[in-house]
């Protein structure tokens, strides 16, 4: 029985609220993106909120439906990817009918509902049979059968999407309510719903390696091949064919997959962290690598019982051959595909992947630097030819230099060819130095349209993003605070900035919500990706200058080998502005002296269990914005936290997977802190056990940003004496449940964000005093159930943000003040909700009205996960 299992479900939550159904409640409660939750207390839930509607009868017809399809794949040797289709869709489903049934027997309910679905699993059970019987028939034949299949699957999906919710709606929100608590067992992965070892999309336009997949293909699924290992330069195409493999059906249908990006420094233990918390399955303490080597043993040999595994090792660099050799366990349904750009000599099953034939170039040359209204102007094919042959059939080259050039006059593409060497290709040399030469040519920000300032500030973020590892994410909210700082960039500047160098394909701008705000823009889970090579040509042009001249100085420390410079005896004098610091694992926080009189913006980042801040920040006097990230399994404490105390110019602070002492007492020196975020922190003692009140200690602190932080029960009354403050943003804290009365304090507050705090039962009455509030987001916020009766005194608010409120939805009763919110613009809600607003809006004459827009709803069964 599921109640008697002793594993646990990932929860793999896409978007909080999208889902205007059980499946948002879920991913709400669980929005570390995939808590780990006990699959027996999930499912007691499930069941609760199904068992009011499905009977006997249903339960038995998907009984013979799901046994009909089982049987005929087993039995039929070249099943169609229809019936794997819709088994992947009745494994999942499986355990959760026969929940139902159980308890349905306690609330015996009509079958009305499902009647129409019984029918179509009845009529279902004849289309499978008949479609594996149809050896020989014509091509029109099986799509006929082929759509029907899909019109059952489509069914299923909308039936527990849409109707078991809400039944489980009518039922209450109490049960769901009380699952919340088992987000503390979460373990650290990623957020914005992506496993940590999903395979990444493939790009939408590829060329000239349809080929190649052909043959990585034929090569991997040979029997005796344990490891493969596909080799080309940086820049190859690499993981684009990796990601394409994934696709096929061949591979896809059968596998289990696991991806992984592997960094410079590997990290044995967080490699395998990431693939039990991809299974869902509960992180053991690992004593020693080999500890975790023989518990990733057991996991593969339970897991390859159901599927056999592919381990993907993306981008594994020189040097790592001990690493690879332990994951090669000689076991069947197993095998292993590697990426480097080194060859291993030690393992004998390669694959080559060769550059892009002329033909295969020009084409992506073509694409890359044509506008999407094709008006751009193309030079003729002589000049095409020789860019072409400048790149030398390296993918990344043709994209990045083609981007550059997209929408340039004739001119600019005749001074950037007489700039260029054309007589010599990239393959005339070692392959990574000279592309990296030819794609510095791509940093020529010449748009004519705009001020050289603007050039120059492009290329310098561009440089910037190298600042953080590589192969992680980079939240957008850390280059705001860099770049407001560094270049007086505000939000929308900072995103015009990403969208042209993600334009020009130089990293990756991803945009995980699409708020219809105006004012309030949300851009806390939204982040860049970037080439590894694009990050070394960031690195590489911040080099141009000895160390003591640079502006931009950018540090990768290997263990506790120091640059030769800063282990000298002499102090080390740096005029930098922005100083990056990146520590593996085996560092032990032993810092040398430097002088950085000159820096602003100081971004750490490690991986230690413990980790202290360096002796040399107290003497940061021009120091502006700190970005602190733990990219570890678990929050640590940060040491030497009280040297922020001395800093005199210190504005912002970012904090990330960090365990954080008392902020008013350690920072009551920093009086000219005006934000501070907080990101996955344990922030239990943060606001706690203050000497001094925290307006005091910070009075010109204008913005506070808490996200993910699960430890977070209550707000100290004293917070609300900061009446400085204009942005409180506090989302996805499970735990919080009030707000004490004093918020109405804050009268400057421009911003409430209370997104996706799903404990949180009510706004305090005093809401209603905020008077220069502009925008309130209580988006996904479950448990609240009223609105304040004086919401109406809000009289600058102009937006309301108020989607997934599902209890509010439930029992809300329009309040006759909501008429006088003269200035409201916009309300983002549900349907349902959307309906009342229109009701009462229409009462509204002596004003215009607000829009109302329905939130975008997400269905998806992918949150049940995957491994029944």
């Amino acid at each position: 029985m599921l109640a008697q299992s002793q594993e646990n479900l990932i929860i793999n939550c896409s978007v909080v609220g999208k889902v205007e159904c059980c499946v948002s409640l879920f991913q709400s409660f669980t929005y570390w993106s995939f808590g780990l939750v006990g699959e027996a207390k999930l499912y007691m839930a499930l069941a609760f909120v199904g068992s009011a509607a499905l009977g006997a009868a249903f339960g038995e017809a998907f009984a013979v439906l799901y046994s009909t399809v089982k049987d005929v794949i087993t039995k039929t040797t070249a099943f169609k990817p229809i019936l794997q289709q819709l088994k992947s869709t009745l494994d999942v489903l499986d355990p959760l009918v026969k929940d139902i049934q159980q308890s349905n027997r306690e609330l015996g309910r009509s079958e009305k509902e499902t009647h129409d679905l019984i029918q179509q699993m009845n009529k279902g059970v004849k289309l499978v049979s008949k479609y594996s019987n149809l050896k020989g028939w014509k091509h029109f034949v099986r799509y006929y059968y082929a759509n029907k299949l899909r019109s059952l699957d489509e069914a299923l999906h909308r039936f527990f999407q849409i109707h078991i919710p809400a039944w489980g709606l009518r039922n209450g929100i109490e049960v769901l309510r009380g699952v919340s608590d088992l987000c503390a067992q979460t373990n650290s992965a990623e957020i914005n719903g992506v496993l940590p070892c999903a395979v990444p999309e493939p790009p939408d336009f590829t060329v000239g390696l349809d080929v190649s997949l052909k043959e990585l293909k034929m090569e991997l699924l040979k029997e005796e091949v344990l490891m493969l290992v596909l080799t080309a330069p940086g820049g190859c195409g690499k993981t684009t064919l990796v990601k394409m493999l994934c696709q096929d059906e061949d591979i896809k249908g059968k596998y289990e997959i696991f991806f992984v990006m592997v960094t410079k420094t590997p990290n044995l233990k967080d490699i395998i962290r990431r693939i039990f918390c991809h299974k869902g399955d509960r992180v053991p303490e690992f004593q020693s690598d080999e500890d975790a080597i023989n518990h990733l043993k057991q996991l593969l040999n339970r897991i390859k019982q159901q599927n056999p595994i592919l381990l993907i090792l993306d981008d594994v660099w020189s040097g790592s051959e001990s690493l690879l050799e332990k994951f090669k366990f000689h076991m069947t349904g197993y095998k292993i595909l590697v990426t480097s750009r080194t060859a291993f000599p030690r393992f004998s099953c390669k694959y080559k992947l060769e550059p892009l034939s002329d033909e295969d170039a020009t084409k992506l040359f073509r694409h890359s630097a044509i506008l999407q209204d094709g008006n751009s102007y193309i030079p003729d094919d002589d000049t095409v030819k020789k860019i072409v042959k400048f790149c030398g059939g390296f993918p990344l080259a043709l994209e990045v230099i083609g981007s550059s050039l997209c929408g340039e006059s004739a001119a600019t593409w005749e001074n950037r060819m007489q700039n260029w060497t054309s007589d010599d290709s990239i393959l005339d040399s070692v392959p990574e130095d000279d592309l990296l030469k030819r794609l510095q040519s791509s940093l020529e920000f010449s748009d004519k349209k705009v001020k050289p300032k603007h050039e120059i500030i492009m290329k310098e973020c561009f440089m910037d993003i190298g600042s953080f590892p590589e192969d992680q994410r980079i939240r957008v909210a850390s280059l705001i605070d860099m770049w407001e700082e560094l270049y007086e960039l505000d939000e929308v500047g900072t995103i015009a900035s990403l969208l042209e160098i993600s334009s020009r394909n130089l990293a990756s701008l991803v945009v995980t919500r699409r708020d219809a705000s105006e004012v309030g823009r949300y851009y806390a889970e939204d982040f860049v990706l970037q080439h590894d090579l694009l990050r070394e040509l960031a690195i590489h042009q911040c080099r141009q200058e000895p160390i003591e001249k640079r502006k931009k100085l950018i540090l990768d420390i290997s263990g506790n080998n120091l640059p030769k410079w800063w282990t000298e005896q002499k102090q080390q004098h740096i005029s930098s502005h922005l100083l990056s610091i990146s520590t593996d694992e085996n560092f032990s926080s032993s810092w040398c002296k430097i002088q950085p009189p000159e820096v602003k913006v100081l971004v750490l980042n490690f991986q230690t269990e413990n980790y202290t801040l360096p002796e040399f920040v107290e003497k940061m006097e021009e120091l502006k914005v700190l970005i602190a990230t733990n990219y570890g399994s678990f929050p640590i404490e940060l040491g030497n936290f009280q040297l922020l105390g001395s800093v005199p110019n210190l504005k912002r602070i970012r904090l990330e997977k960090v365990s954080i002492p008392s902020i008013c007492r350690t920072l009551s020196a920093s009086r000219s802190l005006e934000k501070i975020s907080l990101f996955m922190c344990h922030i239990g003692h943060a606001f706690r056990n203050c000497s001094v009140q925290i307006s005091d200690a910070l009075p010109n602190l204008r913005e506070i940003n808490i996200d993910y932080c699960i430890d977070l029960v209550e707000l100290p009354a004293g917070m609300f004496d900061t009446i400085s403050l204009k942005k409180l943003s506090i989302t996805n804290c499970h735990k919080l449940s009030k707000l004490p009365e004093g918020l109405g304090k804050l009268r400057n507050l421009e911003v409430l964000r209370l997104r996706s705090c799903t404990e949180l039962l009510e706004l305090p009455e005093s809401t209603g005093s905020l008077h220069n509030l502009v925008v309130l987001d209580i988006s996904d916020c479950l448990s609240i159930s009223k609105l304040p009766k004086h919401i109406g005194e809000l009289c600058n608010l102009k937006e309301f943000h108020m989607k997934g409120c599902l209890a509010l939805c439930n029992q809300w009763q329009l309040l006759p003040s909501i008429l006088d919110l003269e200035h409201l613009k916009l309300v983002v809600c549900d349907e349902e909700m959307a309906k009342r607003w229109e009701s009462i809006m229409e009462f509204r004459t002596h004003c215009s009205r607000p829009h109302i827009k329905v939130a975008e709803k997400y269905y998806s069964l992918k949150w049940l996960g995957n491994r029944f």
